[in-house]
């Protein structure tokens, strides 16, 4: 995607809602996402997972909710984890859906088509919520937290792995270089869809920082909020605890 096609696909996408266009660029891009995952973070996707399971903690024997889970792999972990609990899978993409259910077939979880914005659960119905890549991806990160402390039972937990922008030191120029031209040449090469890694690489760096996301957290209601940032500081893992 050349530079005047990018910029004027970031100035439609700001006039709309996200939503429309970001489920169609995740439909198209469910065969190669997991693929794409494991090449763009050099493999370490998985290790950023495995500590979000850590820190949404055992939920016993009532419900988790993995939301934006995409092909399944939090909430697969979860379930693989913590052996008693029930899991949700959910997300507005049917594609990422359907590549989930296939590569965890095995394995009791539900998986659910929904809206973010508007979940279609009951107030304080989870142990716990957790979600990759999500808030980035939504208009309001703010309104989308609070939905989620609604379906959280009193003293549940949240926990969010998402991209922040990298930085600004030695390194920083490498590392934007990497997200405006590796990220989407490997996106033509791999997913063969240069368009959605071009967005998806936007979408990080104009994301809020980890701190100022923190800050979100507080401002939606969640205690105890912290955050750990991996690989030189481009992926974040916010936490947070709904008040007893």
């Amino acid at each position: 995607m050349d530079t005047d096609t990018h910029l004027k696909y970031e100035k439609e996408n700001e006039k709309v809602s996200k939503g429309p266009g970001v489920q169609r660029m995740f439909d198209a891009i469910a065969g190669s996402y997991d693929l794409m995952n494991r090449v763009m973070t050099l493999g370490q996707d998985q290790r950023w997972r495995r500590f979000v399971v850590g820190k949404v903690q055992d939920p016993g024997s009532g419900w988790a909710l993995d939301l934006a889970t995409g092909t399944g792999d939090i909430a697969a972990l979860t379930r693989r984890t913590y052996h008693h609990c029930r899991v949700i899978g959910a997300d507005f993409s049917q594609n990422m859906l359907k590549e989930a259910g296939k590569r965890f077939a095995a394995l009791e979880i539900y998986w659910q088509a929904c809206d973010a914005n508007f979940l279609p659960f009951a107030d304080n119905s989870f142990e716990s919520v957790s979600f990759g890549y999500l808030l980035r991806n939504v208009d309001d990160a703010l309104e989308v937290l609070k939905e989620v402390r609604r379906v959280l039972k009193p003293g549940g937990r949240v926990v969010c792995l998402d991209t922040t922008p990298p930085r600004k030191n030695l390194l920083y120029p490498f590392v934007r270089f990497y997200f405006r031209f590796g990220i989407p040449f490997l996106g033509r090469f791999i997913a063969r869809d240069e368009a959605a890694y071009a967005y998806l690489t936007g979408s990080t760096m104009e994301f809020y920082s980890a701190d100022a996301l923190a800050a979100l957290f507080t401002e939606a209601g969640f205690q105890d909020v912290g955050y750990q940032r991996f690989m030189l500081g481009t992926i974040g893992v916010h936490w947070g605890r709904k008040d007893e």
